[in-house]
């Protein structure tokens, strides 16, 4: 049971603590068995009373261990699908200007199947925040990544938390992504909280 507020809260624990599921529950990818989640003032799942959102409807944006692009389109087009509203051409110009935000503009027309894993997530990001999410959710980003790449997306999403006033919710069991990223901590043991603090 945990309040997620504007800026970081970061889900910690070891592999297999339930942290991911509770990810995907709040997304949308599992119904809850007890309890409910709520999005700003709007209830999105409630076990006793039979509710549940589907996950396109909740308004979220989600980003991945592994980014999921889509290889046979351009990075520029892949963040385009994450915009609802306008033209095609409208839709083209806001995700450049997400992929700006993410420092990724050069790569708007690169091959997306030979972009590295850092870009990848950089695509991946700036296609989770162009939806305007009213969460973003955050599973293990940086996990697959050499330790120069992941110091530098760190930094990225904190800016990006900060600048667009964000919440967000990471899942981790990286100590250093709780000393670079979090504002609080919800502690996990195998197959339950522990504990939740602001830092």
């Amino acid at each position: 049971d945990f309040t997620a507020g504007p800026g970081v809260t970061a889900l910690f624990g070891p592999s297999g603590s339930g942290k991911s599921v509770t990810l995907a529950t709040i997304a949308g990818l599992l119904r809850p068995s007890q309890g409910t989640i709520t999005l700003g003032d709007s209830p999105v799942a409630d076990a006793d009373r039979r509710l549940h959102v589907r996950t396109q409807d909740r308004n979220l944006g989600v980003v991945f261990q592994h980014a999921a692009l889509l290889p046979h389109r351009s990075p520029l087009d892949n963040v385009a699908l994450a915009i609802r509203c306008g033209s095609r051409s409208e839709r083209r110009h806001v995700a450049r200007g997400w992929l700006d935000h993410v420092h990724a503009a050069y790569l708007a027309a690169a091959p997306t199947r030979a972009l590295s894993g850092g870009e990848q997530q950089r695509i991946a990001l700036a296609r989770a925040l162009a939806g305007e999410p009213r969460l973003l959710l955050l599973d293990e980003p940086f996990s697959a990544l050499d330790q120069p790449t992941r110091q530098s997306l760190r930094r990225l999403v904190r800016d990006l938390v900060d600048a667009h006033r964000l919440t967000a919710i990471l899942v981790t069991h990286d100590l250093h992504d709780i000393a670079h990223l979090a504002d609080r901590i919800v502690l996990y043991e195998p197959g339950r909280t522990t504990a939740s603090h602001d830092l």
